[in-house]
């Protein structure tokens, strides 16, 4: 029963591609299973997957969101420009939660159009992209920071271990930031899959009408994801800087596209009503196994973009197949059924 369970869930089969991947990737190139590769994968999921987190509750209650690389990009630069000239020297707890704040105001302006206007909310989100992304160039006027304040710089600094390849002599360390992964990833979890707020998520994104009339607030529960989204995002800005040691807008050009076809390939339906944390998190290991090693397969990096987009089709292919193949199951059954009934009497 459990085989039958396991066989039928989307994580399993990206788990197998992900092992065979690497074994691929470590047969071609015999880096992959270096411990200073592992931990540079590892480093490389902390952004992505806190990002997709926040974005796995946005699809699963049927709705999208590209605003958020620019929610980031607005959080990271105004907290680290504001923290620069008053010289702060406190706690980095008071730049990640005005950061979330920031990106929770932000999130709440898509949310609220979303829930009172009932527009689209990728046309909505496409406005405010360009909106935070103006404001941060034109109203903020970004720059390169490269140097940080001080408590940005502790963090960026410290590190829960550090390793170094025998065979290659190359050194990773752990950032302390991948509490903040971990954190991120068992509170959705448990939100999605223990309260009635996640029920709700998942109920708006089967079918709004059915949602509401089962009692619950949709209005709510989309300014929720999308304002949650930008608290999301906020927080990952700011983990981003403290990762590179530098403020950068550019850090996240083109992050919306990766993000999504990270969360559908992890089994979250772009329609809305499925998606598990585990499987958007295999989702982003499997987005970055091939980013960050195709040069390991002698593959140009140019060629990341065309990946990235026959991996959004793949996804969205399978979620879209699993739909039609469920439709079918139930026009089948109700076929029958009235055939029953039609032969009883």
């Amino acid at each position: 029963m459990i085989k039958k369970k396991l066989y039928k869930r989307n994580e399993f089969y990206i788990a197998i591609i992900i092992v065979a991947l690497s074994i691929l990737i470590h047969f071609t190139s015999g880096q992959f299973f270096t411990v200073n590769n592992l931990v540079d994968l590892t480093r490389s999921l902390i952004v992505p997957g806190i990002l997709a987190c926040g974005l796995l509750m946005v699809i699963a209650s049927g709705q999208i969101d590209v605003s958020f690389p620019y929610t980031a990009m607005l959080c990271m630069f105004f907290v680290t420009n504001t923290f620069k000239n008053i010289n702060y020297a406190g706690p980095a707890f008071l730049g990640f939660l005005l950061a979330a704040v920031i990106g929770i105001f932000c999130g709440s302006i898509n949310g609220i159009l979303a829930a009172w206007l009932r527009l689209p909310t990728l046309i909505i989100t496409l406005g405010t992209c360009a909106i935070f992304h103006g404001f941060t160039q034109g109203v903020l006027k970004s720059s390169v920071i490269s140097v940080l304040p001080k408590s940005l710089k502790d963090i960026s600094q410290a590190s829960l271990f550090s390793v170094r390849s025998i065979s290659t002599g190359l050194g990773s360390s752990m950032p302390i930031s991948i509490f903040i992964l971990i954190g991120t990833m068992t509170l959705v979890h448990f939100i999605m899959k223990y309260t009635m707020l996640g029920r709700g998520i998942y109920a708006l994104g089967g079918d709004a009408v059915s949602a509401e009339r089962a009692g619950f607030n949709v209005s709510f529960i989309r300014i929720f994801v999308f304002a949650f989204m930008g608290m999301i995002g906020g927080i990952a800005g700011l983990t981003q800087v403290t990762l590179s040691g530098m403020c950068q807008i550019n850090f996240f050009d083109g992050y919306e596209m990766t993000i999504i076809a990270a969360v559908v390939l992890g089994g979250a339906s772009i329609s809305g009503g499925t998606g598990s944390v585990i499987g958007t998190f295999l989702g982003v290991l499997l987005m970055k196994l091939i980013s960050n090693n195709l040069i390991l397969l002698g593959i140009p990096t140019n060629w990341s973009k065309l990946t990235t987009g026959v991996l959004i089709i793949a996804g969205v292919s399978v979620s879209a197949y699993k739909a039609i193949s469920s439709e079918r199951k139930v026009s089948v059954k109700l076929i029958s059924e009235r055939k029953e009934v039609t032969y009883n009497v």
